[in-house]
């Protein structure tokens, strides 16, 4: 049995990659600070230290005490608006941290990381669908720090030997088919749970952002990918680099897109409630279209999402913010 570093492993999505990861047979041990994570959502059989990938001394204790074969890296700040008004934080928090990982590893002699990046290096693409070689032109400090760290993994592929798969994020909703784990940012900024924050009641509007864009009804179009199928593209990733494959880089998403209108109309289907919308005007670096071409991953590990349909990825977030309309907290 492989043991496994989950770092972050406490949040949305690195929980339902735990789930995945003990239901393929590898045992997690889950490394994360609670900063935005939740201890709620560590399973109880799991192993869990409480710990921040600035100590370098105590990550690396955990690598040798728990024989650990490969890191899942999810620890980072995420925010985008913050992320501009907070430079120092993003590059401290993401970059400098990584770095800090990447020491413990190299002194644990680790040598297999599946890195948690994000569509946001892509900036505003006029490709679609986005391949993996699009030009890369990030336009917040949140997908600048995090090319960077996969700049700073490739260096160390070629000095140390240093293998990484990094995965490139479109937008990740829905919740566990099993477990009673969600998503629950305590800053939320992602529009299925904020719609459905609405629909509950907690909130009184969902706000849409542009109503004049080029596409089908004039509101951004997206792609969704339910966080299950997110979760078992990290064990096929991990399994590759186990197994010696070289590093890669892939992107994740279901490569279908959903305006704005769509995904409240779904919604709405689904919660079988009218709530408020509201219109508002643009923001500043919205780009009109984003819809991933998964192809790399698909043709080079065999991942197949299959719960994305976008009905189901609101159906299972809507069961899970039903039982916390509060997310983990009571209120």
């Amino acid at each position: 049995m492989k043991n496994i570093l989950v770092v972050g492993g406490a949040g949305y999505i690195g929980s339902h990659v735990v789930e995945a990861l003990m239901d393929d047979g590898f045992c997690p041990v889950i490394y994360d600070n609670l900063s935005t994570g939740h201890i709620e959502s560590v399973p109880s059989e799991a192993a869990f230290v409480e710990g921040d990938i600035h100590d370098t001394a105590l990550a690396e204790r955990v690598m040798h005490d728990y024989h650990i074969d490969g890191v899942i890296h999810f620890a980072a700040s995420s925010l985008v608006g913050e992320s501009m008004a907070e430079p120092a934080k993003y590059y401290y928090n993401n970059v400098e941290g990584s770095l800090h990982l990447l020491t413990a590893m190299r002194n644990a002699g680790v040598k297999r990381i599946v890195f948690s990046s994000t569509a946001a290096v892509y900036g505003e693409s006029d490709e679609v669908p986005i391949k993996e070689n699009s030009r890369l032109q990030p336009t917040n400090v949140y997908g600048r720090s995090k090319l960077m760290i996969e700049q700073m993994l490739a260096d160390y592929d070629m000095a140390y030997g240093m293998r990484y798969a990094a995965l490139r994020y479109f937008n990740a909703a829905g919740a566990s088919l099993a477990r009673d784990i969600g998503e629950d940012h305590r800053t939320e900024t992602h529009l299925i749970p904020l719609i459905l924050k609405t629909a509950q009641g907690v909130r009184d509007k969902i706000s849409v952002y542009g109503t004049d864009y080029p596409t089908k009804d004039g509101t951004c179009i997206r792609d969704y990918i339910h966080v299950c199928d997110l979760a078992k593209a990290h064990v096929l990733a991990l399994k590759h680099l186990l197994a010696g494959g070289m590093s890669r880089v892939y992107n994740l998403g279901s490569e279908h897109g959903f305006s704005v209108r769509e995904i409240i109309d779904y919604a709405k289907k689904v919660t079988e409630t009218d709530f408020c919308v509201a219109h508002a005007e643009r923001r500043a670096g919205d780009p009109a279209v984003l819809v991933a071409s998964s192809e790399r991953i698909r043709e080079e590990l065999g991942w197949v999402p299959v719960h994305s349909h976008i009905e189901e990825v609101i159906r299972t977030a809507w069961k899970w913010h039903k039982n916390h309309p509060y997310g983990y907290r009571s209120k």
